[in-house]
């Protein structure tokens, strides 16, 4: 049976969207792609426009340490998930496609091309009905219409997309009759002529040290013929010491199978905006593709997604960048966010969305059942894990600025902002990264990143006088790794904000020579140090616990500046107790390793995020009072010059980025020697 669509609809079409079940398919994942469950919204009062109450399934927003013990739903059978664009659903039986993967973002489409309505095709094999479902902005669900089919069937419906003003979301849900009914495939499609552009995509993957991890996302890409379709080259910007090269058993297969379509380059390790712009720079000069996709090389991939970012930037009524979110790689129903601004008054990361979340579980919370992920997020920026940029763009604003590992991705979306290139970050496109919270990229060699890069964004972009808030808050943050014993951190902090009123004269020549200086002040900071086993340490001893006892919590506000004052004084001022020099006071896990409860103790051992290493803490007044002595007078300077700097990176920042430095950058660093060969890289040399 065929339910027609209407006359208008037979032009040319072009697929949008098309259902997707996944590659390997395992109980963490298959909530993202298709549920077994009918669902509604999660309450009344999401429905009538008031903000509902939190699905009872799902862990509350506190996070892991405020979450109930809660049972997830039953999901899909893995068994049942035998094929890539469909599946059987068993007699007298449902299947959800209103998931994060199959559902279409009606909303963005809406908002950002001229598509004002699409056609859903669904081909299928058996007795039952199909309901097509919409949503709205506040997550009320809503039935748009119910199909009976029978036999071989392909039902055609003409959706309208205008009344997505703020969200929402188009998706099916089908029904088997008695008998088992075959989902064969799905289909968004709009008219092809309202694309603005049918181009290629260039992926610019870096990597470093991480070879199993990048073979195996350059198999996955490999093994996509519909990706390979609309790809020209993916560039590989090697710059570790282990290298793709070194391992020519995996690697050649590879090369024989893509080709030209692989181009492996080698240079010397600057960061992710050197890998980055190295990507950007090939794909700009080859002039074939008309899109470079930003990738990193510890991902696990959906080759749809890079497909979805390419249609979705065709259609776009002008160029813009159009980014995947991130799910968490160790737990992968967990999106880590929905969309990202930045707070210019603060310079900090944002959640686009005021009442949405981080860290959001879709095997908890599905997306049927959890009102703000209706909501439209409009972002600032979208990270460079996976991120598809216009090279018109690249042409009209430059390539990355050269700040190593943090921020050129969040500065890039702000500089494209203001050059009239918008960012979104489109739901359906997705990828697995390793979670922030698993890393301790705030502490050890990467505050120095964190603390220069944002200054410098701040300069650059901040519309506010002497950048807002931020002096005052990275005096605070000064303080708060003093008190908590954090001597390394807070040393590479200092170097930061004085090599920022250096000026952006010398970003280009450190960008290769930074990094193993920091590393190397490390070796004179205790608290740097560790060892893999917390029993290499004496063992933990206090002789009076602080607070008598009780649980440590954080100051209130009205009470800060007095316990700020009284934890100063005994950091400058008094003697740590001799027995803490001899035993750890107490062993203080990550998680709940905050400077108001490292302020109280004089010794702790401290372990990392990753499980892996343990630190001995010991408190050092002269060391706190060099170091905060040195803060007041950074801080200060920097209050002062603010206006000055401010000019001079302003002035800067179209030759920081430009074609020719980087250019220049990338001759200036090399990839080091290797004594053999195995398996040359394509390229290892800037193109002209």
């Amino acid at each position: 049976m065929t339910h027609p669509a209407p006359a208008e609809a037979t032009a040319p079409q072009r697929v949008l969207q098309r259902l997707i079940l996944p590659l390997e398919p395992t109980p963490d994942i298959i909530p993202l792609y298709v549920e077994q469950e009918a669902a509604r919204t999660a309450s009344a009062e999401s429905a009538a426009g008031l903000r509902g109450e939190q699905d009872s399934r799902r862990p509350s927003e506190g996070g892991a340490q405020d979450a109930k013990v809660t049972v997830a739903p039953k999901g899909v059978d893995v068994d049942e998930v035998e094929d890539r664009l469909g599946l059987t659903i068993p007699g007298h039986s449902m299947r959800s496609f209103g998931t994060y993967f199959n559902a279409f973002p009606a909303a963005y489409w809406r908002r950002w091309t001229p598509v004002r309505e699409v056609r859903l095709s669904i081909t299928t094999s058996g007795p039952g009905r199909i309901i097509v479902y919409r949503s709205n902005a506040r997550g009320a669900n809503q039935r748009h219409e119910v199909v009976s089919v029978s036999g071989e069937a392909t039902t055609v419906l003409t959706l309208p997309v205008k009344a997505f003003g703020d969200g929402g979301w188009y998706w099916f849900d089908a029904y088997a009759g008695s008998e088992s009914l075959q989902v064969i495939g799905a289909e968004w499609t709009a008219d092809a002529d309202l694309a603005r552009e049918d181009g290629l995509i260039s992926l610019a993957m870096t990597t470093m040290n991480k070879v199993e991890y990048c073979l195996e996302n350059i198999a996955t890409i490999a093994g996509s013929a519909d990706l390979r379709k609309v790809m020209d080259t993916l560039y590989v910007v090697d710059q570790g010491t282990d290298r793709l090269a070194d391992h020519p058993e995996q690697l050649r297969p590879l090369q024989d199978e893509l080709g030209d379509q692989l181009t492996l380059i080698e240079q010397g390790n600057i960061g992710g905006s050197g890998g980055f712009s190295r990507g950007m720079y090939e794909t700009a000069q080859a002039g074939r593709s008309a899109y470079v996709v930003t990738c990193d090389d510890d991902i696990v991939l959906e080759p749809e997604t890079l497909i979805r970012l390419k249609t979705f930037a065709d259609f776009a009524t002008s160029p813009m960048l159009v980014g995947a979110h991130m799910f968490d790689l160790n737990n992968r129903s967990v999106l880590h966010s929905f969309g990202e601004k930045v707070d210019q008054w603060r310079t900090v990361f944002a959640l686009a969305q005021e009442d949405g979340e981080m860290s959001h579980d879709f095997s908890y919370g599905s997306l049927r059942t959890t009102p703000w992920l209706h909501r439209r997020a409009d972002v600032d920026y979208n990270g460079w894990w996976m991120c598809l940029i216009p090279v018109q763009v690249l042409k009209e604003i430059g390539l990355s600025l050269p700040v190593f590992i943090k921020w050129d991705d969040s500065e890039y979306g702000l500089r494209a902002k203001k050059a009239g290139y918008p960012t979104v970050s489109l739901p359906g496109a997705g990828v697995w990264h390793v979670s922030w919270s698993d890393k301790d990229d705030a502490l050890d060699w990467q505050a120095y990143f964190h603390e220069r890069n944002r200054l410098i964004t701040a300069l650059l972009h901040s519309p506010y006088p002497r950048g807002g808030r931020i002096v005052r808050e990275s005096a605070f943050g000064d303080i708060k790794h003093t008190i908590s014993m954090q001597y390394y951190t807070e040393t590479a902090r200092l170097l930061a904000q004085k090599d920022v009123m250096e000026g952006p004269e010398g970003l280009h020549a450190q960008i290769g020579t930074k990094l193993p200086e920091i590393r190397a002040l490390a070796q004179r900071f205790e608290d740097a140090q560790g060892d893999a086993d917390a029993a290499a340490f004496p063992p933990v001893s206090i002789q009076k616990p602080p607070n008598k006892g009780r649980p440590l919590q954080e100051p209130r506000r009205a009470r800060l500046p007095l316990w700020t004052a009284t934890s100063l004084v005994k950091q400058l001022a008094v003697a740590p107790r001799e027995s803490a020099r001899r035993n750890p006071e107490a062993a203080v896990a990550q998680q709940d390793a905050r400077w108001w409860r490292l302020a109280k103790y004089d010794s702790a051992l401290v372990s990392n995020a990753e499980g892996t290493r343990v630190s001995w803490y010991r408190r050092d007044p002269g060391e706190a009072r060099a170091l905060l002595a040195e803060a007041a007078r950074t801080h200060l300077d920097l209050y002062r010059r603010w206006p000055e700097l401010q000019e001079r990176f302003r002035s800067a920042a179209r030759d920081l980025t430009s074609f020719e430095s980087w250019e220049r950058t990338f001759r200036d660093n090399p990839a080091p020697e290797r004594s053999s060969d195995p398996a040359k890289p394509a390229a290892g040399s800037p193109s002209k």
